[in-house]
């Protein structure tokens, strides 16, 4: 049966849902999901996505969305799409971007504003201590001390991992269940479940329908989709064969299969870790 809604697994879908500026209402009601009660957004401002380092020879930092509320707190959301090498690294010194552009020239007392970042994860970690902690899809991490006290409040790294999320519908309590049973099953959806009844999913739903699309859009679409279903394939398989060559042979091996397909320099920096001046060199 032909699909009704896009993928929002997809760069395309994705931006598409949350990352126009039509879709200003949608991230903002999935954003105020995951805050406290008492921190919650009333207006975002879309950012640029691309950041760049200090120096000409600094690493770039390229995000899927990167927005900023009223109150001036950055907000990056990233959607991982496979596993690659030092994914949690990669995470840690995306923020450090948001932070260091709060610099002022001259005099200055340091004072921050809160940085978020979340991360959609289409894959497992693999690397949990528990069985509570292996069925969790809701990580919540801040700086904390050696007694379990937080250091710092105003650093949050929350990854949403979407294979864990396995609630059916009937069991659906918060607003969180349901944005994550939406981005999860949105493409297997032909009619709207009762659930997404109010206004902002109303939206959403609008957003998604492929016959709402014009045909540059379709045939956009069409390439994202086939980028992720073939690129996720070839780092899948990278990654469960476990090559004996070592993490960055095979992100060689992925950065090579996604030159091929055509993924900008960018994509594949972000897939891999790779430089740009190695993945040129491929």
């Amino acid at each position: 049966m032909r699909a009704k809604y896009i993928n929002p697994f997809t760069d395309f879908g994705f931006k598409k849902i949350f990352g126009e500026e039509a879709s200003k209402p949608l991230l903002i009601d999935f954003l105020n999901a995951l805050l406290p009660q008492t921190n919650k957004i009333i207006d975002l401002n879309f950012k640029n996505t691309e950041q760049l380092g200090q120096t000409d020879s600094d690493r770039k930092a390229i995000y899927d969305i990167y927005c900023e509320n009223e109150n001036g707190e950055k907000f990056i959301v990233e959607l991982q799409k496979a596993k690659q090498n030092y994914f949690k690294e990669r995470t840690i010194y995306y923020s450090t971007f948001p932070i260091r552009e709060q610099a002022e020239k001259g005099e200055w007392n340091y004072n921050l504003k809160a940085v978020y970042c979340v991360g959609i994860l289409d894959f497992k970690f693999g690397d949990y201590e528990s069985e509570h902690e292996r069925s969790e899809f809701v990580h919540s991490i801040k700086l904390k001390n050696q007694n379990g006290k937080v250091f710092y409040e105003k650093l949050t790294y929350i990854y949403l991992e979407m294979p864990n999320f396995n609630l059916s519908e009937s069991d659906l309590e918060t607003r969180l269940d349901k944005w994550l049973y939406f981005i999860k099953h949105l493409e297997d959806f032909q009619t709207i479940p009762t659930i997404f009844s109010d206004e902002v999913f109303t939206q959403a739903f609008e957003k998604a329908e492929l016959a709402n699309y014009g045909q540059a859009d379709l045939d956009s679409y069409e390439n994202s989709l086939k980028t992720y279903r073939d690129l996720k394939g070839v780092i899948d398989t990278a990654f469960d064969e476990g090559k004996s060559e070592g993490k960055i042979e095979r992100s060689v091996e992925v950065a090579k299969a996604a030159k091929q397909m055509g993924l900008s320099t960018a994509d594949i920096i972000k897939l891999t870790g790779l430089s740009e001046s190695e993945i040129n060199q491929l």
